[in-house]
Parts: C-alpha cells; sequence; structure tokens
C-alpha cells in the first residue's frame, strides 16, 4: 500500500496496489502488518480495529460530521465499495496548529482509495453517484451515550460538498447537530488519544 500525507496530520490517504489481468482485478483492502508497519509508525501506536460498518445512501445523502466523546474515541478506515462520494475529516482536537480544518478527497470504487482518520478528528461524507456503498474499520466500539456531531452545514468550516446544500439529504440528528464553536468537544491536541 501506498501512503500519502494530507495537510492534517493523523489524516492519510491509502492506496492499494492493484493486480490487473484479462479476469479483473485483484487487491488487499487490508492487512494489519502492513497498516502496522506504515500508519502505525506515522502515528507511533498500533491501531486494532475492533468494529467494520457499511451503508448504503443514494445521491445527495450527506452523513455526518460524526465523533465519539471520551472516553470513547474512535480512528476509522474509511472506503466506497460501489459509487463515489467525497469524504471529509474536520480537525477538532482543541489547540492543534489545524483546528477547524478540513480534507476532503472523493473516494469511488474505481480509484479504490481509502482513508484513515486519526482519533481527534470529525468525519462525514457526501453521496457523488446514483447510489454508494461505504464501509469503515473503527478502533472503538460504537456508544450510544459518546455519539457527537458538527453541523455538515457549518460555513466556517469552508466545505465544498460538491453538492448543493439544499439539495442535501440528511438525517434528522445529523440536522440537531452544533456548529463548531458550540460542539462539546473534550479532546486536546496533545491528549493521548488511544
Amino acid at each position: 500500500m501506498n501512503i500519502l500525507t494530507t495537510a492534517l496530520q493523523g489524516v492519510y490517504i491509502v492506496e492499494p496496489r492493484i493486480f490487473h489481468d484479462p479476469r479483473g482485478y485483484f487487491f488487499e483492502s487490508y492487512s494489519q502488518r502492513e497498516f502496522d508497519e506504515k500508519i502505525g509508525r506515522l502515528l507511533g501506536h498500533p491501531i486494532h480495529f475492533v468494529q467494520d460498518n457499511e451503508s448504503m445512501s443514494s445521491y445527495g445523502v450527506m452523513r455526518g460530521l460524526h465523533y465519539q466523546r471520551m472516553p470513547y474515541t474512535q480512528s476509522k478506515l474509511v472506503r466506497c465499495v460501489s459509487g463515489a462520494v467525497l469524504d471529509v475529516a474536520v480537525d477538532i482536537r482543541r489547540g492543534s496548529p489545524t483546528f477547524g480544518q478540513h480534507v476532503a478527497v472523493e473516494l469511488t470504487a474505481d480509484n479504490h482509495r481509502q482513508i484513515f482518520i486519526a482519533r481527534g478528528f470529525a468525519h462525514g461524507f457526501a453521496v457523488l453517484s446514483p447510489t454508494a456503498v461505504f464501509q469503515y474499520k473503527c478502533d472503538n466500539f460504537y456508544h450510544p451515550e459518546a455519539d457527537a456531531g458538527i453541523s455538515i452545514t457549518d460555513e466556517s468550516l469552508h466545505i465544498d460538498w460538491h453538492i448543493p446544500i439544499g439539495q442535501a439529504l440528511l438525517s434528522e440528528k445529523d440536522l440537531r447537530h452544533p456548529l463548531l464553536k458550540d460542539a462539546i468537544l473534550d479532546f486536546n491536541f496533545n491528549d493521548k488519544l488511544y
């Protein structure tokens, strides 16, 4: 796998090695050994995923910007296995030099890219294709009492979702998320989040 750094320390683009032949293609979508050697080395600690999730959504669906509050923060490894999404990670670590900044990457079934998002970031995506199947690994179990989020419509984040907000389909829960300035952020840049 090839690892590309982004403007946010803790958010990495993962590009698998794809082997094509007349039958189609093959690639390892995940290898703990290679992940530890590359991402673990960058983070300074290993990541052990404990839960896999999958969602299917139609064009215009926007999910996020989600995170889990302490002590149940989560790192994620995300990918789109069918269709296309714009995937977004926002730095919400108080005191971080990139606090409030984001990385946006198009993930598609064709480019096979994945994004690793460390703890301390909010995450969301917008579906750009007629439908999309989205999968992600988490390194901590989901805890409903720790569920939190930031409004996708927060203009202070300057995110171009590639979909007019007026055409977006959001859940009732996601519509109630506060702006970043009003969100409960209980971790700091220097906190040990793993």
